[in-house]
């Protein structure tokens, strides 16, 4: 074995090593998912020496009455409205930033990438008010309504950068056959940016089925918590949680996470790296 086959190997054990590192609390809930409730703190190897689907069981009856169908039904009825608004919104505004030239345009690009310097929870305190005033408070209005408003300026600076790296060239040709500034991006630039829709669709998915801030902040009816709240259920005034059905519902919570990743990994790069077209 020579010198560079060695390096290699080495190279490639540290890597696995980090990764089960990374993945053993991930795999430790998965497994004890499976555990008696009793044993679950005293038994914390990856081996199952005693096999039960009761924690799911449990689990899924949710509490108060509520089960989780209703909760999964609330995330992705929101989870979906909130992935639509940011589409829209945000392609659009990326249109009109990267294509169109209009008054002021350069002040509110700045404006715009000035927002994504400030902390969220320094908007919190006039948000509320704002929506309680509106009387969206408990229900899923604040979380939703402004994504279609273009308030991710992530995602703005995203598309724009996709759509700048696009040919002029397929612009000019599209107006000489009578595109107007709409037919424009609905029949060339929408198409060319999938990847960035996509990378704005993974992302809005993740980080709205995961937050819980705004959620715990604007929802307060068990009847319409997400899976995030109802996770926060499994855990008493006490302290003292329900631990075999909280690592069961909580397996269960990252499934669609999971999958909506390893279905369009391969659209994040090139979301990410605005290749444009090759």
């Amino acid at each position: 074995m020579t010198t560079i086959d060695i390096k290699k190997l080495l190279l490639h054990a540290c890597v696995i090593t980090g990764m089960f590192i990374m993945l053993y609390p991930v795999l430790w809930m998965i497994i004890s998912s499976f555990k008696p409730t009793n044993t679950i703190l005293t038994d914390h190897s990856l081996w199952l020496r005693e096999f039960t689907f009761t924690n799911y069981v449990k689990g899924w009856k949710g509490t108060s009455g509520t089960t989780f169908n209703t909760f999964y039904l609330n995330s992705l009825i929101m989870v979906g409205l909130a992935v639509i608004g940011n589409i829209l919104s945000s392609s659009l505004t990326a249109y009109a930033f990267a294509r169109l030239e209009f008054k002021g345009k350069k002040m509110m690009f700045a404006l715009m990438l000035m927002t994504m310097m400030i902390p969220m929870h320094v908007l919190v305190v006039p948000q509320y008010i704002i929506f309680n005033k509106l009387e969206w408070i408990n229900t899923i209005l604040p979380i939703v309504v402004p994504k279609f408003f273009a308030v991710e300026g992530f995602f703005i600076y995203l598309s724009v950068q996709f759509i700048r790296s696009l040919p002029r060239e397929l612009d000019k040709a599209a107006t000489v056959d009578g595109c107007g500034p709409i037919r424009l991006y609905t029949h060339i630039i929408l198409p060319l940016t999938i990847p960035a829709i996509v990378t704005t669709t993974i992302f809005t998915f993740i980080w709205t089925w995961n937050d819980f801030f705004s959620q715990l902040l604007y929802l307060s009816s068990i009847k319409k918590y997400t899976v995030t709240l109802a996770l926060r259920m499994f855990t008493d005034a006490g302290g003292e949680a329900a631990l075999g059905s909280l690592f069961a519902m909580s397996v269960l919570s990252i499934i669609p996470v999971f999958l909506i990743f390893l279905f369009f990994q391969r659209y994040i790069v090139e979301g990410i790296a605005t290749s444009g077209i090759k």
